[in-house]
C-alpha cells in the first residue's frame, strides 16, 4: 500500500535503475495483469541505458512515499538533435518532418510516465504532467513528442491537452501505443489551469535531488527492495 504522504521532486542520477524498474513493472501491472514477458529484464536494461544517455538533457520527476518507493514518474527531454529519440527508434518517425508548423523552436520528448495503481494522491497525474510541460509552455513554437498508451491518450484529450496523432499504433510494453505531437499552444490551457498544483521549488531546485524526505528513509542506488507498482 502506498502511504498517504508523497514527496515530489527530481530523480537523482544514481537512481535511474529505480525509474526503469518502476516504469516497466507499472506498465505490465496496468496492461498485462502482472504477467511479465520473457524480455522483462531486457526492457529494464534498455530503459536504464536510454535514460542514462539522456540524463544531462532531461529532467526526471518522481513522487515517492515515506519509505522511498516511487509512486509516479515522468521525464521531459530537450532534444539535442543528435541522440535518437524513442519516437524515431520505435516508430521510425523523423521529428523534423512530423509536423508542418510555420515556426518550430525547441523540440522536447515526454516519456516514462507511470503512476502506481495504489497511489492516494488524486492530483498526481496532473502534477506530473504540469512538471513535464512547463519548459514546453515557456516559449511559443516549442513542440513535444510522446508515445502514448491509448488509455492515457483519451485521458489527455479529456483534460484539454491537444494532441496530434502522427503515426499508426503498435504494441509496446504491454499496451497499444500511439505516437503523438503536442505544441506549446495546445498545452497552455492545461498548464494555466493546473500549474498551481506544483510549487516553484520543485521546478527550479537548488540541487539535483529535491525531496523533503527524512534522511533515515532516503534510499540511494539500486539495492533496495521494490514493491510491485
Amino acid at each position: 500500500m502506498i502511504l498517504a504522504k508523497n514527496y515530489l521532486g527530481k530523480l537523482n542520477s544514481t537512481q535511474i535503475f529505480d525509474l526503469a524498474k518502476f516504469v516497466v513493472d507499472e506498465n505490465f501491472s496496468h496492461h498485462a495483469d502482472n504477467n511479465l514477458p520473457e524480455e522483462y529484464v531486457n526492457d529494464i536494461k534498455s530503459i536504464c541505458n536510454e535514460e542514462a544517455k539522456y540524463y544531462n538533457d532531461s529532467e526526471i520527476y518522481v513522487s515517492k512515499n515515506d519509505l522511498g518507493s516511487i509512486s509516479g514518474a515522468i521525464r521531459v527531454l530537450k532534444w539535442n538533435y543528435i541522440d535518437e529519440l524513442p519516437i524515431q527508434k520505435i516508430f521510425g518517425i523523423n521529428p523534423l518532418l512530423a509536423l508542418k508548423s510555420p515556426k518550430i523552436n525547441d523540440i522536447y520528448h515526454i516519456g516514462r510516465f507511470a503512476i502506481s495503481k495504489n497511489t492516494t494522491d488524486k492530483n498526481l497525474f496532473k502534477k506530473l504532467m504540469v512538471l513535464a510541460i512547463t519548459p514546453i509552455c515557456k516559449e511559443e513554437g516549442n513542440i513535444a513528442f510522446a508515445e502514448c498508451d491509448s488509455k492515457l491518450l483519451r485521458i489527455l484529450n479529456l483534460l484539454g491537452i491537444k494532441t496530434h496523432v502522427i503515426g499508426d499504433s503498435i504494441e509496446y510494453l504491454g499496451s497499444e501505443t500511439i505516437p503523438v505531437a503536442m505544441t506549446s499552444e495546445g498545452l497552455m490551457n492545461f498548464y494555466n489551469k493546473y500549474k498551481y498544483l506544483v510549487s516553484e521549488e520543485v521546478i527550479t531546485p537548488n540541487n539535483e535531488e529535491t525531496y523533503t524526505l527524512p534522511k533515515s528513509v532516503v534510499f540511494n542506488g539500486s539495492n533496495q527492495s521494490y514493491p510491485l507498482v
